[in-house]
Formats: C-alpha cells, sequence, structure tokens
C-alpha cells in the first residue's frame, strides 16, 4: 500500500479543516395548542405530539 513521501504540516490539515461548522436544527412552530410553542422539525415532541396527531404508544403523565 503506498505511503506518503513527506508528512503533512499542520498549516496544512488545519487549512483543509477551516470549513468544519456544525448547524443549529431548524425549529418550528407546534400545531398542539397545549404542547410547547416550538419543535425540532421531523421530531415527536415530549408530549407525543407529531404533525398535529398524538402518536400510538405515548402514555400521559399523570397516569
Amino acid at each position: 500500500m503506498p505511503n506518503p513521501k513527506r508528512k503533512f504540516s499542520h498549516q496544512r490539515t488545519a487549512l483543509r479543516r477551516t470549513h468544519w461548522q456544525t448547524t443549529l436544527p431548524v425549529l418550528s412552530e407546534t400545531k398542539n395548542v397545549a404542547g410547547e410553542p416550538l419543535h425540532r422539525r421531523h421530531c415527536a415532541s415530549p408530549d407525543g405530539y407529531y404533525k398535529g396527531r398524538r402518536l400510538p404508544g405515548y402514555k400521559d403523565k399523570s397516569a
């Protein structure tokens, strides 16, 4: 297997990695009136709602 003839400098490695960045998750308004005002896209809320409907299998916190 081929190996590099010389070592990459720290500066060259750092320049390659300068464009690594994270993005904030996208938040949307919740359709459920009683729930939290914002939620992450494509994720169910802690109350068990997704796209304004209750998901099967979620239990009430009081029970």
